[in-house]
């Protein structure tokens, strides 16, 4: 009934607080009621009010409900149940679902349904091409505008000197502002990201220096953007902060059905800004994709992935010069993976959730397909990496000692990195990550099986 182990499942924690008290739950007298059917797994968790919490799973999804008032999710009861389901599922009785099951499973389905609605009807709604002509060149005179002044903003400061900036971090958030203004959000983003560089270590002056020179080829590239590929322009305008909205993709966007490998996910967290990337990796296509979330005021994302489990559905991919950021179009299924598959899937990697037939190498390879990739989009950021190696730590921090005596400089806690080493044993093993121009961020290393992983404590 369940494809998830106890270790898979604790994967979807949003933190360690959460696991623990999970683990505290799974105490089959505390649950008055644990049922199933084959749509979803349901639950009654006796708290400390009268009323006991119903909570409840949907297979599909994976996707999680509960009454409790926790602002985390999944809560450690929806953890709990799942617990209880991977660890002893004779506890749970077949049966109808309950009202509270079905109605919420019809909600979901509803919303698919709506999406499905909103994305034919943008495929096939009539288009007035003057109305939108008149919208894009209102837009683009705003951020023509804007552009003027970046780049004489961009001129007085390498008139005056990287050495003057240290002193002057206001100027990074007024000219980010501006270009909010100016209907350029991506350049927003950037400029306060090389701002809050400054500084920072004895590396700083370089890494602003690409920054800026990067702002000034997007502004170069926007002034004669109808001149360049339309999948180039995609790529412009996508750095720009024009991305092309979800509904649009879902309705026009290319589309490639595969068994998905979740090969890592990073979160990070910006004030009131959740994050999400979750990288996956097509068997049969041996495509990269990028699953890029946002959530508001708490760590909620609606769909849960788990680092190496196994996902057939379909992807929508946003339009580019080198395609990375998709959609999940609402079919994606877990594959089922059977006891005796698990059970085999060290011995034999190409059974189950395990590492199989990925793009590993060299430390060249692995740079090549990087060159690559910032050739065909160089604002693309970060770009995934995936290499084979050994942890080890000098003076100078954490670092993938590769062959031929060659190291890449890793982005790790002390804790994480001894944490990562005694998961290798001193062996070489398999690392994917993110790259950000200058260091590789481990998500996740496998040797024939998936032996760690970054977690939310770890980022």
């Amino acid at each position: 009934m369940m494809q998830l182990s106890a270790s898979e499942i604790l994967q979807l924690s949003p933190d360690d607080a959460s696991a623990k008290a999970a683990k505290g739950l799974v105490v089959p007298g505390k649950w008055p009621r644990l049922e199933y059917d084959e749509r979803a797994i349901w639950g009654e968790c006796q708290g400390s009010g009268s009323k006991p919490y119903q909570v409840q799973f949907d297979k599909s999804g994976p996707a999680f409900r509960c009454t409790c008032p926790s602002r985390k999710f999944p809560c450690k009861h929806g953890l709990a149940l799942l617990l209880l389901m991977a660890q002893n599922p004779t506890n749970f009785s077949a049966a109808e679902a309950p009202a509270w099951v079905t109605e919420w499973l019809a909600s979901r389905q509803q919303r698919a349904e709506k999406q499905e609605a909103r994305i034919a009807e943008k495929r096939d709604a009539p288009v007035d091409p003057q109305a939108s002509a008149r919208r894009e060149d209102a837009r683009r005179q705003r951020m023509a505008t804007g552009m003027e002044e970046l780049e004489r903003w961009l001129t007085d400061r390498l008139r005056q000197g990287l050495a003057q900036l240290p002193g002057q971090a206001a100027i990074w958030e007024e000219m980010a502002r501006r270009m909010v203004d100016a209907q350029a959000p991506g350049l927003a983003f950037r400029l306060r990201q090389i701002g809050a560089r400054v500084g920072q270590d004895e590396n700083w002056p370089g890494y602003v220096l690409g920054g800026l020179g990067q702002l000034r080829v997007l502004i170069d590239a926007f002034r004669r953007l109808d001149s360049l590929p339309l999948a180039v322009q995609q790529d412009v305008r996508a750095a720009l902060g024009l991305a092309v909205d979800r509904d649009s993709v879902l309705a026009t966007g290319e589309r490639l059905r595969d068994d998905w490998l979740v090969l890592g996910q990073s979160i990070d967290e910006d004030g009131n800004l959740w994050s999400r990337r979750v990288w996956l990796f097509g068997r049969q296509s041996g495509r990269t994709a990028l699953l890029l979330d946002f959530a508001h005021g708490n760590r909620r994302f609606e769909q849960n992935y788990v680092t190496a489990s196994n996902l057939n559905g379909e992807l929508a991919f946003f339009p580019g010069n080198l395609p990375l950021r998709a959609l999940g179009t609402g079919d994606m299924q877990l594959l089922p993976v059977s006891p005796e598959t698990r059970a085999d899937s060290t011995a034999n990697p190409k059974k189950g959730p395990n590492l199989t037939a990925l793009p590993t190498g060299q430390l060249d390879t692995a740079l090549t397909a990087l060159a690559q990739a910032v050739a065909a989009n160089p604002w693309q950021s970060p770009l995934p990496m995936m290499l084979e190696g050994v942890p080890y730590l000098s003076q100078r921090g954490w670092s993938l000692h590769c062959p031929e005596q060659r190291r890449l400089t890793l982005r790790l806690r002390d804790e994480d990195g001894w944490q990562l080493l005694a998961a290798s044993g001193g062996a070489p093993l398999t690392v994917f990550g993110e790259w950000n121009g200058e260091v590789l961020r481990p998500l996740a290393a496998w040797q024939d099986k998936l032996l760690w992983q970054e977690t939310a404590e770890n980022a």
